[in-house]
């Protein structure tokens, strides 16, 4: 495979990071447009950007083989209306000026992949949902507004791309920083990983491993273009995945947390209760249609696939 230079807008977190290990690993040359300093390491060049305007970044955007826009803020924050309007701002203004920087590149790339998120369809209730499902519109503003005006300004910014790939992915699970285990696992061994709310909310999840290999095919097939779902074909429900990092933090049982209990101690912790709260019973219909197998379908593989042992 000839090796292809691949820009990660907001590429230096979590995701970002384990994504530019594998193009580096296979011979691609990886530029992260980050907003901290300029700098290079073997494979990866670092390049500053404001996230909101044109400007000398914009010209590694001309020649790249691909785009794969990571950029935004992390939703675990309190929903209010300024924290909101950050959320939004956060997603749409890097999206906008990529999109001002790929038309005017004199040779833009041909496939832009962008991050959305399946909190599009709120509260999923027990509906199955996949691609062919139309988001509603109702529900928690800092879910369902985000991702609407995040990929209202996708379509706009991508509309002359030659193929645009957009991925709606559920929680990713596995490796080391992963913040969703992280959390997880500490309320496990806390003696608080028992369900939260009714625990019957569903979760819709994906394994690191496989983010990464949808990522990958997302760069390199041309024959991949529109929305996919990327989760695993086997949702969970908050009970059962409480219970399976109980039992990788070597609890047997975990204190569980009511509604109201949950929407105070977000409040405390400076998080969104709705994280938790609500659910999506989400389905990749057109990966597996696709002939796409999943390394790890099931969560109790995943979260072991984090090597995170409880006397850690």
């Amino acid at each position: 495979m000839t090796s292809k230079h691949v820009v990660l807008p907001g590429g230096s977190g979590f995701l970002g990071a384990n994504l530019t290990k594998l193009l580096v690993a296979r011979g691609d040359r990886v530029t992260v447009l980050t907003r901290g300093n300029t700098r290079s390491i073997p494979g990866v060049e670092f390049v500053h950007w404001d996230g909101r305007t044109p400007g000398s970044w914009s010209s590694v955007v001309d020649g790249a083989d691909a785009i794969v826009h990571l950029s935004g803020k992390r939703v675990d924050c309190l929903p209010t209306q300024s924290n909101i309007a950050e959320l939004i701002s956060s997603r749409v203004e890097p999206v906008s000026a990529v999109g001002e920087a790929w038309r005017a590149a004199a040779a833009p790339p041909p496939v832009w992949v962008q991050l959305s998120s399946l909190a599009i369809y709120g509260e999923g209730g027990e509906a199955t949902i996949d691609e062919s499902t139309r988001p509603s519109g109702e529900g928690p503003a800092q879910m369902v507004r985000v991702c609407h005006e995040w990929e209202a300004a996708y379509r706009a910014s991508s509309e002359s791309v030659p193929r645009s790939v957009l991925l709606r992915p559920g929680i990713g699970i596995g490796g080391s920083g992963d913040p969703a285990t992280d959390r997880l696992m500490f309320l496990a061994r806390a003696g608080l990983g028992g369900k939260v709310g009714s625990g019957t909310q569903w979760v819709s999840w994906i394994a690191l491993v496989d983010f990464m290999r949808v990522l990958l095919r997302a760069i390199d097939l041309d024959d991949m273009t529109g929305l996919y779902h990327v989760t695993s074909p086997h949702p969970v429900r908050n009970s059962e995945m409480m219970s399976v990092y109980r039992t990788a933090a070597g609890r047997k049982f975990g204190l569980s947390s009511p509604a109201w209990l949950t929407r105070v101690g977000a409040f405390l912790l400076f998080s969104d209760p709705a994280l938790a709260l609500t659910g999506r019973r989400c389905e990749p219909t057109r990966l597996l249609r696709e002939g796409f197998r999943f390394e790890i379908p099931w969560l109790e593989d995943a979260v072991a696939a984090t090597a995170v042992s409880p006397a850690n």
